[in-house]
């Protein structure tokens, strides 16, 4: 793969909320790719056995156990992952959590929790891993946005506004950092089979109805993401910045 647009060989790559579903496949994916992937997430044990899996298959992989919400553990964890392996090229925001309600019902908690996880997160970890990336006049940052970065739907008007925030943190991202040879991408995932969509899923009218609105016909599997975060992540793409990507099966451009 020497030379090869899309390798990651000599790269590292942080991916937030990486132990399973989507995170875990683009990790998956940048590591087979070539890169050191660095899994983070709250529970030690779920990343540590996720780790394993990729270094049982001759990755490289290890963790970084910090909440991306709290400001000062992700500073000491972006920290820890410099001093472990020199610096950090590549970064996916990937943590995310969702809750469901009519607006008129919501938690005030609630809200706070799904913009602070899905919002105030992703500028957290970027700015704490920028210094570096700065440094260095090279990084990649991919966002995690959603559907509902651009369509709504009832009872997730918290997350519908978080998301719709990453869109625009995308943006501005990758205006200011551009000149530092940084770019700042998100991918925009429709309805994926995960853990976080179990209720969903198991929701026999819910599921015809992302069947039948979906014109592939079926819901994504987590490991077809994984291919355009190794896209973004790579040198193919370093002259794309500021871009939302749709991985929907068609979902957003059918009537």
């Amino acid at each position: 793969m020497a030379n090869h647009p899309f390798d990651l060989h000599g790269k590292v790559a942080l991916v937030t909320g990486a132990y399973r579903g989507l995170g875990f496949a683009i990790a998956q994916g940048l590591a087979e790719a070539g890169a050191t992937v660095v899994l983070n997430g709250r529970k030690a044990e779920l990343l540590a056995s996720a780790a394993k899996t990729l270094t049982d298959a001759g990755r490289r992989a290890s963790t970084c156990v910090f909440d991306v919400t709290d400001g000062d553990a992700v500073r000491a964890g972006i920290a820890a992952v410099e001093r472990e392996h020199g610096g950090l090229d590549i970064l996916v925001n990937n943590a995310g959590i969702q809750r469901r309600n009519p607006l008129v019902d919501f938690k005030r908690q609630d809200w706070d929790d799904v913009i602070a996880t899905n919002l105030t997160a992703p500028y957290l970890v970027a700015q704490a891993a920028l210094p570096g990336m700065i440094a260095r006049k090279s990084g990649k940052i991919v966002n995690i946005a959603s559907l509902m970065s651009e369509l709504a739907r009832p009872t997730v008007v918290p997350y519908t506004a978080a998301k719709g925030g990453v869109r625009q943190l995308t943006r501005g991202m990758a205006v200011e950092l551009a000149p530092h040879n940084i770019q700042v991408n998100a991918i925009s995932p429709g309805y994926f089979a995960t853990e976080m969509n179990r209720a969903l899923i198991d929701n026999a009218e819910f599921n015809a109805w992302v069947c039948k609105r979906t014109p592939a016909g079926r819901w994504g599997e987590p490991p077809e993401i994984a291919g355009l975060a190794v896209f973004l992540c790579s040198a193919a793409a370093n002259y794309i910045t500021g871009q939302l990507i749709t991985i929907d099966g068609g979902m957003s451009v059918s009537l």
